[in-house]
Parts: structure tokens; C-alpha cells; sequence
């Protein structure tokens, strides 16, 4: 009988852990471990991009690389992990109940956006999955078939770490080309820090400070949300910004599949692993990815939820647990090298490196280098066999 490996989630993470279980598989002539990946959508969704129009298009089909590399896909969404048993229930494409059994798992289900704020849930837009982004999209475009005001002209954003920073200063460009050049345009980030871009460096700030001025991107600071509505959101201190579109980017949660192992977690969901990336406390789970509290180096510097660093999770968790069935030994995670690539609309962008976020480029030239990293370096390999393979290599490498 085969033993199993089975991965919860194609995204990033989940994605390359199956490639790099199969690269390990290969190697090896093991064609007596079947991995499969378990998902809704047999695609891998450009989630960096979400910001970006016509976002539809950010999804690379994932069955012509599966099919070359000998990684079985199944259709569903996983609703219970049953670990004392090593099987997964889950809901397949027609809504039907059903199991998949294990002998490793791999929880690679990612991250999505809480609706803490009230009214969020009902009266705003995020770009947290790919059919909300698209809703944010058609709304954007349909609002110069709305009436002339303040509340047409002015977009929102709520909070200002990396997602509403490259959603801010992408829109101005957006809406002028909706709604008219001549059209005065506003649009607010309401940011519950002191200062522009508080959690990154000085350096990094003072570019991110410089790009908002010159776009007439405005800052919130020291702001909270009471709520948000239909006609806007009304701030803490009583202060009301009339809008028609309101766009939540705070409350980042590791999937909540994370509830259901008995194990260590992070304030945002993600489970503490060991170097292997095995969950704490359970020898046949793993978790990578955005739901993987992870330490980069021996400096205290843990993953973020980017695909920077589920990109080489994957590598390492689909290698360790393939080693873990092999027999052979498994490869400590280790991701030294951190960069920093942030779209700043039509200013441009900036490029950082190292956890100190250096600044080493800016304006056009980053651009350059953030256009070449989310159009092609964080999407799938060729279709090809012996490509997906090298490329899959955890030792291989990356930025």
C-alpha cells in the first residue's frame, strides 16, 4: 500500500511543497508515496498582485504541472482535520461530505482578512481572495456611472501596512483614469500608528512618505475606525470621511484550520514548527506558509505571511516530509536573505535589502525589479518535468 502525503492548499506554499515532495520522490524511484494536494481551485492565484486591474488574470493553472511531475490534485475545501485518525474531511466540488486519509500532512492553507472592523464585513472591500479583489475591481470601474460627490471621489483605505500602502498609491492613477483626469480624487489611508509606514526602517519610511506626497495619497495617523457604513467610515474621535468605497487591509489571520491541531500558536494563527517545519507536539504534521510560525535564521527572524517566504516553505516542507517517509534526513529551514520589493503606483516603487531594510533602489528602477518579480519569479515553473524539478530544489536558489 502507498503511503500518503497530502497537502491542504495551492497556493505558494502549498504548491512547491508538492513539487519539492515529488523532486525528493523522484530522486529517490519512491513510487510507493502518492502525494496529493487537496484545494478548491487546481490554480495558483497571484495573491501579490491582487492590487493590481484586471485581476481576473492572476491565476496560473496548476493540473499541467502536477501532470508531468506525479502530484495528485482533488478538489474540495477542508473543513475537519482528524488527527488521531490521519484523515481529512472536506467538502468536494458538488458540496459533498467526503475523507482523505494520510500518513504525513502538510497544512499549507494560508492566511485571509478578519472583518474586526464593524461594518466591515458589510459595507467594505479587501483584497483578500481573488473574487473579492475582482468585486473591488468592477466596483472601481462602475463608479463613474454614479453621480458627481465628495463620497464618488474619495476612496478609503483602511490601514497602512503592505497591502494598503500598494493599494493606496495605485489609486489615484485608477480613478483619474475612471473618472476623469480633471476629477479631484481623494485617497486616505487611515493608519492607527504615528507615523507613515511604522513598521519598517527609517530609510524605508521616508520613501514611502515621499511617493504618498507626491501622488496625493493622505495619511490618517493616530486613527481609529468606530465603524464603516454605507455612506463612509466614522473615525474614533467622531470624525466622518465620506466614501463610496471603503477598502479593509488589517486583521491578516493564519487560516483557521490551525484551531483544529493540538498545538503551540502565534497571536495571528501560525503554529510554532521546529526547523523542519514539523508542527510542535505532532510527528506527521507539518504546517508551512502563512499558517507557520517559522525562524529564518539563528538572529530571531521569523517568515512573514509573504510569498517571498512561503515560496521556499514549500521547498522545505515538501523535501523534509518526503525525507521523513524516505528514511533520509531532513534539511533545516533556513532563508537568510530578506528583501523588500514595494509598488508605489505611478511614483514607482522601492527595493530594500536585508531585515534592516536598506533602501538600494527607487522609482523606476525598483519598478523594474518589482514588475520582474510578481510577472515571473513568483509564478509556477514550465509545465516540464525536469524544470519544475530543479526549480522545486530547496537548496536552489531564490532571492
Amino acid at each position: 500500500m502507498k503511503e500518503k502525503i497530502l497537502i491542504l492548499g495551492a497556493g505558494f506554499a502549498g504548491m512547491w511543497a508538492a513539487l519539492s515532495a515529488a523532486r525528493l520522490t523522484n530522486l529517490y524511484d519512491r513510487t510507493d508515496i502518492e502525494i496529493t494536494v487537496l484545494a478548491p481551485q487546481p490554480e495558483l492565484r497571484i495573491r501579490p498582485r491582487f492590487y493590481e486591474a484586471k485581476v481576473a488574470t492572476f491565476a496560473a493553472p496548476l493540473l499541467p504541472l502536477f501532470g508531468v511531475t506525479g502530484v495528485k490534485f482533488l478538489t474540495g475545501t477542508a473543513s475537519e482535520i482528524d488527527n488521531k485518525n490521519r484523515q481529512v474531511w472536506y467538502h468536494n466540488a458538488q458540496g459533498q461530505l467526503a475523507a482523505a486519509s494520510y500518513d504525513r500532512l502538510i497544512l499549507a492553507t494560508g492566511s485571509h482578512i478578519n472583518p474586526a472592523l464593524p461594518g466591515a464585513q458589510q459595507h467594505a472591500f479587501d483584497l483578500d481572495q481573488l473574487e473579492s479583489a475582482a468585486r473591488l475591481e468592477h466596483h472601481i470601474n462602475a463608479l463613474a456611472d454614479r453621480p458627481e460627490s465628495t463620497a464618488r471621489n474619495t476612496v478609503v483605505v483602511c490601514g497602512g501596512g503592505f497591502t494598503g500602502i500598494e493599494m493606496a498609491t495605485e489609486l489615484p492613477a485608477r480613478l483619474r483614469a475612471v473618472l476623469g483626469h480633471a476629477t479631484p480624487v481623494r485617497v486616505i489611508v487611515v493608519e492607527r500608528g504615528s507615523v507613515i509606514g511604522g513598521r519598517y526602517s527609517e530609510q524605508l519610511r521616508g520613501v514611502i512618505e515621499q511617493a504618498s506626497n507626491e501622488l496625493g495619497v493622505e495619511w490618517l495617523l493616530n486613527a481609529e475606525i468606530m465603524t464603516i457604513d454605507e455612506k463612509g467610515v466614522t473615525l474614533k474621535n467622531g470624525q466622518h470621511i465620506a466614501s463610496s468605497t471603503v477598502i479593509s487591509t488589517v486583521g491578516v489571520q493564519a487560516s483557521a484550520l490551525t484551531r483544529q491541531i493540538p498545538a503551540q500558536r502565534d497571536p495571528q494563527g501560525r503554529l510554532h514548527v521546529d526547523q523542519h517545519l514539523r508542527v510542535a507536539g505532532q510527528p506527521e504534521i507539518y504546517a508551512t506558509g502563512d499558517v507557520a510560525f517559522a525562524a529564518t535564521d539563528d538572529l530571531g527572524n521569523h517568515a512573514l505571511m509573504t510569498c517571498q517566504h512561503a515560496i521556499m516553505l514549500g521547498r522545505f516542507v515538501g523535501h523534509n516530509v518526503a525525507a521523513d517517509l524516505i528514511g533520509v534526513a531532513p534539511l533545516p529551514y533556513r532563508q537568510v536573505n530578506y528583501v523588500t520589493c514595494l509598488d508605489l503606483g505611478a511614483w514607482g516603487a522601492v527595493y530594500t535589502e536585508g531585515w534592516e531594510q536598506v533602501v538600494k533602489s527607487t522609482r523606476e528602477d525598483a519598478k523594474k525589479i518589482k514588475i520582474a518579480i510578481t510577472n515571473e519569479l513568483i509564478y509556477p515553473p514550465k509545465a516540464e518535468r525536469e524544470v519544475a524539478f530543479a526549480a522545486a530544489d530547496p537548496l536552489a536558489p531564490f532571492v
